[in-house]
Order: structure tokens, then sequence, then C-alpha cells
């Protein structure tokens, strides 16, 4: 096997082509690099294998993983200093936040990873070096990689390029790539089993992972099974997450209520009335009287009638999955080598959100024509009023919330598998070495996603309609929303309540050749080169319900997409020694590389990358590369079709909730027909989203600079075996980012200016509430972000008390800047909270480890710097920290977790670890801004989040 092994002649380009399957050493394989001038990936999270090329590299071992406690990649790469907000199991998406503008579906259940908060759709996630089918969750036609398609078991190490690398991978690669490698060479058997839960007695996680693996002569084989399961924690449990915005009661609840709330004009006195009924009253009496001294059974509707839609939440959503792994590798000769893997991988994953609303009227703005503009009947047996509720004429919105069908509950199972097979192999010709490798793989994702609790608004439309008609429909039976909970009987939800199924799959196909050699030697040494070839067919569709698709769901409204394009690309990069052993210094090498992509939908790209890396000592060295990229449009961005997101949104015109006053100038507000003293009934407005098939891709710019600083004095002296430092410096330029204009920024405008290329897009109801909101996706004009990377590593001397060693990583975030197509500048910035992500300008992670003997410990410090975020209508109450300036400080949080672990001498090795994460408890900052639970859960630990857990892990 060892003359399978590449050459140190082209080791600069087998780091950089993670697209060449690397033939690398066994999993537990001792360190054996120790130059800096050395190129290899030792699976050992030391800066060797990082500061080789012209962009720092960080890798994640198994044993580094294993010490977070985490059971998923999702999880492991969300805690990187340079990772920004991505999906993960705190995200409670289903019912709650709609349908994205990208296509992509709320990604309900899935783990993604977003480097430098340019967007997960922007990281590449290969495994071995392959690209990675994208995922899908039953609610469209996903844009980013689900990383809990892929188990931990199955990780050997996980290699995180963070910058531009388009030339190297194709599209996708702006902020960077995730590289998995998986086990290989194994020999013997492992079993590990974990058990962990939150201190309250939530949220418990439990999991087995098997191994196996034997080698001969000529083959090695290695299986892998996984099995994880993770319980909810319900957002009532904890005071943070119990009311819609914390701090501020019911005054962001929902005018949608279990006894209903009736907005209309009687017909019969021109009076207008906004009440609701009195608590008991199953049959309310009427008696047309205005105002709120009132004998009949109804009052004046107010904040506390408003319904607590927050406690029926999940702050952790549960999962459980499953997966299989083998791959198998045979010497056909001794320079041939064919192998083959597969995976099936199934997670099983439930969103669970409040009753479902029933809106009717033109405030209500579902953007449903059989409830916006409804009639519901003066017959209707159960209707108290006497005369008809018409949308056109005195109905402005009824809210009603059918607590009888209880809470509506989203199960998705998701399926991936996965194959792959290929030939690598050496030869040789004309004196050298050559690298060459084949590879074809087929990989789907495909999900399903039942839906318990929605309702058919064509058949309670039917239901509140002529009773007459009703009578002739089959199975209609009149719908009682006008008697409080409990009055909705069990014939009417059987009429009303359907059970959803939505489906969705991506799939990929990828044939990829690659060659690798010298050209010719130079006074400074080899020059090296690899080129190759790769094709890659893309095909995703999403299938909602029949009534989804008919326009009879009262949940968020979608329609089917489907698409498929193909791209065929070649690659070259080139390797050049400047000069090796000179007066300037050790060694300067410049890195060339350019891939030119022609796709089906666009036509052609080039991108080019160059790069220098000066090594001025044995231990220092300076590198700076400079890459271009590009991103096609996906899928769901192209061909994603109409749905709605219900957002967060503040109108500008409208008194607050907590009773602010309007923002917006009182006479564009009147222009815009919005009547003085206008309260939007709801914090959530209906946005009309879905793809674009005028997309162009977007474009990037990729500058990294920095140095990497071994000191001899550093190095095996009596304070220190090994002492590192790392700083970079990076910047990203996106040109034409694909991306909708951010709809509170909209809205705003629109208000702020009066301006078509704002309102164009914005409707409203003679009520003066939005009714109508388009917000597609467009190439936004640009995205600009730089800041800096410092990492320290020192590694102790063993001494008689062990061996201790400080890992230190930062990042600093110095600009970030989104500029839409017209030049108007979005909302995010560094140190700033907006729409449930954050940017914060500084985050650091420390660790501190120790082994004696058998015994092991760690304490790692996670740390994110204070954010500011607009506090909206919430700037009314206490909780938001600076009322007058209407803005609200998110404090810097600080979270320490803590491991112990001895390892017993019985078979190979019995390691039992202990652990304690955010061991003080620590609660995450109040969000005011946040959509869901109070907080930032793509940024923190949920509240009450001390976790602690234990794992036993056995080889034999």
């Amino acid at each position: 096997m060892n003359n399978l092994h590449y050459r140190p002649l082209a080791a600069a380009v087998a780091l950089c082509l993670l697209s060449v399957p690397t033939l690398a050493t066994a999993q537990d394989a001792p360190r054996t690099t120790t130059e800096l001038d050395r190129v290899e990936v030792t699976g050992t999270r030391i800066k060797r294998a990082e500061v080789e090329g012209q962009v720092p590299i960080q890798t994640l071992t198994r044993s580094e993983i294993e010490r977070t406690g985490l059971n998923s990649i999702g999880e492991v790469l969300q805690q990187l200093t340079g990772s920004g907000s991505a999906l993960n199991a705190k995200f409670n998406s289903s019912g709650n936040f709609g349908f994205p503008p990208d296509g992509s579906g709320v990604g309900a259940g899935s783990a993604q990873v977003d480097l430098r908060h340019l967007g997960a759709k922007r990281v590449l996630v290969l495994v071995d070096g392959i690209r990675w089918v994208n995922e899908s969750s039953a609610s469209g036609v996903g844009a980013a990689t689900d990383l809990n398609t892929i188990p931990l078991a199955i990780v050997e190490r996980i290699e995180v390029l963070e910058d531009g690398a388009s030339s190297l991978y194709g599209s996708d690669a702006i902020a960077g790539v995730v590289n998995i490698i998986t086990r290989r060479e194994f020999d013997g058997g492992q079993v590990t089993v974990n058990y962990g839960e939150y201190s309250k007695g939530d949220g418990t996680q439990k999991g087995v992972d098997l191994a196996w693996g034997t080698s001969g002569d000529r083959y090695s084989l290695f299986l892998g099974a996984s099995w994880t399961k993770q319980d909810a924690v319900y957002a009532n449990t904890r005071e943070q997450s119990r009311y819609p915005i914390p701090g501020t009661g019911l005054s962001f609840g929902s005018s949608a209520t279990p006894t209903g709330r009736f907005r209309f004009v009687d017909p019969n006195t021109g009076i207008e009335h906004n009440i609701t009924p009195n608590n008991g009253a199953t049959s309310p009496a009427f008696n047309g009287v205005g105002g709120c001294d009132r004998t009949d059974d109804y009052h004046c509707f107010t904040t506390a009638d408003r319904f607590n839609f927050a406690e029926y939440n999940l702050l952790l959503t549960p999962s459980e999955r499953k997966g299989i792994f083998g791959q198998f590798r045979f010497d056909i000769t001794d320079n041939v080598q064919w192998y083959i893997k597969a995976l099936a991988n199934r997670r099983e994953s439930t969103n669970q959100a409040a009753p479902e609303p029933l809106f009717f009227g033109p405030d209500g703005a579902t953007g449903n024509p059989l409830a916006d503009n409804i009639i519901i009947s003066g017959l209707n047996p159960y209707n108290p009023f006497g005369f008809d509720l018409d949308a056109s004429d005195n109905l402005i919105v009824i809210g009603r919330r059918p607590v009888e069908g209880g809470p509506r509950i989203f199960e998705q199972e998701v399926n991936t598998t996965y194959f792959a097979t290929g030939l690598v192999g050496l030869f040789q010709a004309a004196d050298r070495s050559w690298s060459w490798d084949i590879n074809g793989m087929y990989s789907k994702n495909k999900a399903e996603q039942t839906n318990y609790g929605s309702y058919n608004i064509y058949n309670a439309n039917i239901a509140l309609g002529d009773p007459a008609i009703c009578a002739a429909t089959p199975g209609c039976v009149p719908l009682n929303i006008f008697g409080g909970p409990g009055t909705i009987t069990r014939p009417m939800l059987d009429w009303i309540q359907p059970v959803v199924h939505d489906r969705s799959q991506n799939e990929l196909t990828l044939f990829t050749a690659n060659l690798s050699s010298d050209l010719l030697t130079l006074p400074a040494g080899p020059l090296s080169f690899a080129t190759g070839y790769e094709y890659r067919k893309y095909e995703g569709e999403y299938q909602p319900d029949p009534i989804t698709v008919r326009g009879h769901y009262n949940g968020v409204p979608s329609l089917p997409t489907s698409g498929s394009y193909d791209v065929n690309e070649v690659y070259l990069e080139l390797a050049v020694p400047i000069f090796a052993k000179s007066a300037l210094g050790e060694k300067l090498d410049l890195s060339l590389a350019g891939r030119y992509s022609d796709y089906s939908t666009f036509g052609g790209e080039f991108t080019p990358k160059y790069g220098l890396r000066w090594q001025v000592t044995n231990d220092f060295v300076l590198r700076t590369s400079y890459a271009e990229g590009f991103r096609a449009p996906s899928i769901g961005e192209l061909y994603g079709s109409a749905a709605r997101a219900d957002l967060q949104l503040f109108d500008p015109c409208s008194v607050g909730l907590g009773g602010t006053p309007p923002r917006g100038s009182a006479a564009n507000c009147a222009a815009l027909g919005v009547p003085t003293g206008f309260q939007q009934a709801n914090s959530q407005i209906s946005v009309t989203t879905g793809g674009n098939d005028q997309l162009d891709p977007e474009t990037s710019r990729s500058f990294s600079a920095g140095f990497v600083w071994s000191p001899w004095f550093g190095n095996n002296a009596s304070w220190s075996e090994r002492f590192d430092v790392e700083v970079t410096f990076y910047r990203h330029n996106i040109e034409g980012a694909i991306q909708a204009i951010n709809a509170q920024t909209q809205l705003d405008l629109c208000v702020d200016t009066l301006d078509p290329l704002y309102c164009g897009g914005i409707t409203r109801a003679s009520t003066g509430a939005v009714s109508g909101f388009n917000n597609r996706l467009t190439n936004l004009g640009s995205i600009k972000t730089d800041g800096w990377d410092v990492d320290l590593f020192w590694t102790l001397p063993q001494t008689d008390v062990g061996q201790f060693k400080i890992g230190w990583q930062n990042t600093f975030v110095g600009r970030y800047e989104a500029v839409g197509a017209a030049g108007q500048r979005q909302p995010q910035e560094p140190g700033v909270e907006v729409t449930d992500s954050s940017i914060p300008e500084w985050t650091s992670n420390a660790s501190l480890s120790w082994n004696m003997a058998n015994w092991n410990a760690s304490w790692t410090v996670r740390h994110i710097s204070k954010l500011t975020e607009q506090c909206g209508d919430a700037a009314a109450f206490p909780v938001c920290s600076e009322q007058a300036a209407g803005t609200n400080e998110l404090a810097a949080t600080t979270y320490n977790d803590f491991q112990v672990g001895y390892k017993f001498d019985w078979m190979k090795g019995l390691q039992l670890s202990a652990g304690l994460n955010n061991a003080f408890d620590k609660d995450p900052p109040i969000c005011l801004s946040c959509s869901l639970n109070g907080y930032d859960a793509s940024t923190y630990d949920i509240p009450k989040g001390r976790y602690w857990y234990l794992r036993a892990d056995l080889r034999f």
C-alpha cells in the first residue's frame, strides 16, 4: 500500500484539491509531521495541516469532536468561531416561519453550516472530497446540505476551509468548504454508548454507535452503524420562552383566540364592534349595543384576551436518526485500487406549533380569497348576530383558534441514500510518478412530511355559508366558530381538519476524473500540477398535498416545484516554486488555479485563484490568496413557486401592539390608505415568496492574508513542547447576491419614500392592514464582509502531573454590509441581531485539555460578544434596555463546558467520559426581535441549558 501514497512533490496540490480522494494513513497512525514545509493531513489538531497552503484549513479530529459532547455534525460546526447563523434542532420551523424566499422550504429538522455569515447555501459540503446532496425536508427544494444526513459515528475528521474556492471545487464554495473525512482503515470493533439530558430533566439524548473493520494484504473493509434519539424540550418549561416576546405578557399574542375575536360593522346600526364572548358563554347573546359597557355576553377585545401561542412551541425539536455506512477498498494491483462506498440514513423529526388559527375577513390578510373574501351566512345556526358577515361589506376580521383540534404537529421522515465507486492509482511515465483517480457517485435525499392539526379553508367556507348549500354537500356539517372553546365538535372537525402530506426530494449524480504529477524540475523544486474533469446533474422537486395545490389549505400555501440542470467543468492547478534556500527566505511558492464551468441554465463561467506562500524561516510563514468565485442559482431559487412566509413585522403606520405611536409619517400613511389610529391585528404579516427564473449567478471576490509563527524557542523548550500562533485577515465581496430584500426594510422604505420600487409589491385592505406583500428573490446589490482570525495553540511539556494543551481561537468581524440592487442598506452589520441571526463582533473559543496516564479532562470556554437589536413595538416595555432609543442590548455571553474521562486497559480500551456543558446554567440574552422563544437559536444555548452526559467507548 505504501506505493499508493502521494509523493511530497505533489503535496501542495493534494492538500488543496480535496476533490481527489486521499489514500491517507490509518486512523490511529501516529503523527509524523514535524516540519513547517511538510504537507500531510495527519488527523490531529496541529497547525501543520492547516498552515501549509495559502489559506487556512481548520481540522477537527475525532477526539475533539467527542470532547464537545455533541451528537450532530451541524452542532459541532456551529460552534466554530467563523460560523454564522444556520438551522439546527433548536429551530421549531414548521407552522411558525413559513417559506423563505429561496424556494428551499423551512428545512424542518435539518442542521446546516454557515461560514462567515454568508449563508449555508454558500458553503460547499464534501464527504471524502465528493459533493454531498442538498437537503429536502418536504417543504421545498433545498440549496444547502443537511448535516443530519451524515452520521457522526462514521466521521474520522472534519476539515474546514474558510476561504473562497470556486476555482478548485466549482459553484457554492464562496464562503468556504467543509470536507468530512470518513473512517476507513480500522481493525477490530468499537461500541459507543452515550446518554445525556438537561438539568431540568428534559431534552434527553441517547445514542449507540457501532464500528467494525478488517483488512488484509490487498483489501480493507469498514462498516458503521449509528442510532441517535433526541427528546423534545417544550417552550412552556422555561420562563424566557413562555410568552411571544419576553417581558411583554400577552401584548404580542395572537388575536385569534379560543373564544374568538369578532370585528365588524352592524349593518342595522352602523356601529363598529370589536368584541369577544365572555368566558363560558357557549351560546352567546348579542344585543347590538355599541361601546364597551355591555350587558350582553360579549366584552370589548383587549390585550388580556390575546392568545399565548408561545407555550405550545418547542425549544428543542425531537428527532431520531438511524444510519449505516460501508466502505470497501481492494488493491487490484500494487498501483491500482478500487473502492466502493454506500450509506443509508433516516431522520424522523417533529415540529409543533400552537393550534392553527382561522382568520376571516380583509384584516386577516391570509392571501387566500376563501378566507379574506368570505361571506358568513346570517342563517348559520350558530351565528348570534342575525346578519351576514360579508368581507366585501361589513366584516373586518374574525380570529378563532380551534383548540379543539389540538396543536399543529409536523412529522418529517427524511431518507438519504448514497453510493460511490471509483478507481485510484499511480503510474510511472517520463521519469516521474502520476496520481490519478476516477469517481462516480449518486445520492438522493427524499423527505415526506405529515401535518396534523391544520384545516381545509374551502370546507370551512362552505360550513360557514348558506346552510342549504352545506346540507347539499356530502359530509358538510355547519361550523360553530362563535361559541368559544369546546363548541367545535368532532363531526365539525372531521369536515374541516384533514391530514396533510407533502414530499420533496433532491438528487445528485456526479462523475469526476483527476490527474496530478510534476511537470518539470525548477531550481527551487518541482513544478507540480493537477487537472481534471467533473460532471454533475441536479434534480429536485417538491409536491405539496393536493388540497394545498387547489388552494384549500388554511396553513402556509405553496405550489409544486420541479427542475433540473447539469454542469460540465474542467480545472487546472499549478504549484510553482519561486525560490528555495535563498537570502530572501527558506521558500516561496506560487499557486495558480482556474476552473471553467458550463451550466445548462446560464452558460459558462471561469473562476481563477492565485496564492503565495512565503516560508521566511523554518518557523515563520507568510501567506496570501485571491480568488474569484460564483454560485449558480439553485433549483428552488430558479423554479420555486409562490409560497407564504408569516414574518414578525411591525407596520410603521400602525399603533404598536404595545401602545407605541406609529413610526411612519402620518401624511405618507394616509397616502397609503391607512386611517388614523390603525393597529395591525397581529405581530406577524404574511409575505409571498418564491423563485425567479431570471436570476443570474452571484459572483464573488475573496482575499486572505496572514502568517503562522511556530517560534523556535517555543518548541521542545522547558516551558513549551510546541507553540503556534496563526493570524489571518479575510475579505469576501459578493456581487449580485441572490437574496430578497429584508421584508421589514422594504416595508419601512415604502412608508418613508412612497417609492413604487418598494411599495409596488405591497397592497393594503380598506382597513389599512397589509393584505399583500410580494418579497421575491432578486440579484441583490452586494454583500461585503471582512475580519480577522487569531488563533493560539500551546502544548506544555510532559510533567509528573500530566500534560496540558491550550487552544484559543478567535474571530473578529470588522465589516459586514449588505446593499440592495437600488442601493438600499440592509440591517445586517457587526454587533447587530436581525431576523433570528446575529453577527457578533467577537467570537472566541478557548480550551484547556489535560492528560495523565489513563486520565484526561478538558475545559472549554465559548464566548459571544454583545449585540444590539431594534426593540420594535416592544420599546414600550422595560424589557427593552434602551427604550428612548428603541434598542435592546444582548449582553456578552460566556459558556463553560467540562469533561473528564478515564481509559481502562480492558480489551483494546474502554473509555468512560462524563461531561457538563453550560456548567453554570447561563441563559441566553433576551431577544425581542426574534421570531420564536425569546432568543436567537442559531447563536446561543437554550434557556436553562445546563446539559450533562455520559459516554462509554469500548474497542475490541
